[in-house]
């Protein structure tokens, strides 16, 4: 009899392990089956809010992808090739946070740069996604003062042209209840730098901002010079397209190719009220 039970009691283990290596090979199929239908996507916003559209191309293969906005980091010239973002409706309050201080990026993997060499440059450490879009949440908010969300900019148009443009932006996330936002500095065609990691100064800001409403689509781009202006935002409309050709990226690689030649072609702003 004991013989018996200690026979069953084996068996009973022997069935339990059995079992559990079955539904973990089953488990491990799944996630991996789940990883390879993700593979090659990256996510454009927070878990909670997962967006696989409107990413740019990466020319330097660092994506990094905070709570809600995600960059191309560009260890050669320490600074984002791109910072893309939604923009909510919701998003646009005016919360009294505490100003931080600028921190290094722990999720850039090469690094970003230093804020201090900033100091004494001249220059100013211009947000390229705005502090001002992510008032809504504290955190997020903070996380706008990383230096991989920063370049270099001169303070008149940081506080002038550029900040113009970032409160239309703004107007338009209202208006349109949401927009897409892309922004960063041309990195070619500049040679001047600032500080011990030689952050370079580009001549050139861009902004391209798409719209999606009731299954239709509208897009605009400026590009400002980095220099004290008067000009009003209209003046410096360009197409998609051209800002593509200066910097190698393809801003909207997974709209339709019929929607995104026709957007990107165009520099009517007559459906954006300015």
């Amino acid at each position: 009899m004991i013989i018996m039970r200690g026979l069953l009691a084996a068996f009973i283990v022997m069935f339990f392990f059995s079992c559990k290596k079955d539904f973990d090979d089953v488990s491990n199929s799944s996630d991996s089956n789940t990883k390879d239908s993700l593979k090659g996507q990256t996510a454009l916003y927070g878990d909670d809010n997962i967006e696989f559209d409107y990413l740019p191309t990466s020319t330097t293969n660092q994506i990094v992808k905070h709570d809600y906005y995600t960059l191309s980091y560009n260890e050669k010239f320490e600074q984002a090739e791109w910072v893309a973002y939604e923009l909510k409706k919701d998003y646009i309050k005016n919360n009294d946070f505490k100003r931080p201080y600028f921190n290094e990026d722990p999720k850039v993997t090469t690094g970003s740069a230093d804020w201090r060499n900033y100091k004494q440059s001249g220059y100013d450490k211009g947000h390229l996604c705005p502090a001002g879009d992510m008032e809504f949440d504290k955190k997020a908010y903070e996380d706008t003062f990383l230096t991989s969300n920063i370049s270099p900019q001169v303070h008149e148009f940081n506080d002038g042209v550029w900040n113009r443009l970032e409160q239309k932006v703004r107007y338009w996330a209202v208006k349109y209840d949401g927009i897409y936002v892309v922004t960063g500095g041309v990195l070619t065609d500049a040679n001047v730098t600032i500080g011990k990691e030689k952050v370079l100064v580009p001549k050139y800001f861009y902004k391209v901002l798409l719209d999606e409403s009731d299954g239709k689509h509208k897009m605009i781009a400026f590009l400002v010079p980095n220099e004290k202006s008067e000009r009003p935002l209209y003046d410096f409309v360009v197409s998609v397209d051209s800002i593509e050709k200066l910097t190698g990226i393809d801003f909207f690689p997974h709209l339709d190719d019929k929607i995104e030649d026709a957007l990107e072609k165009n520099t009517d702003y007559k459906f954006w009220i300015f």
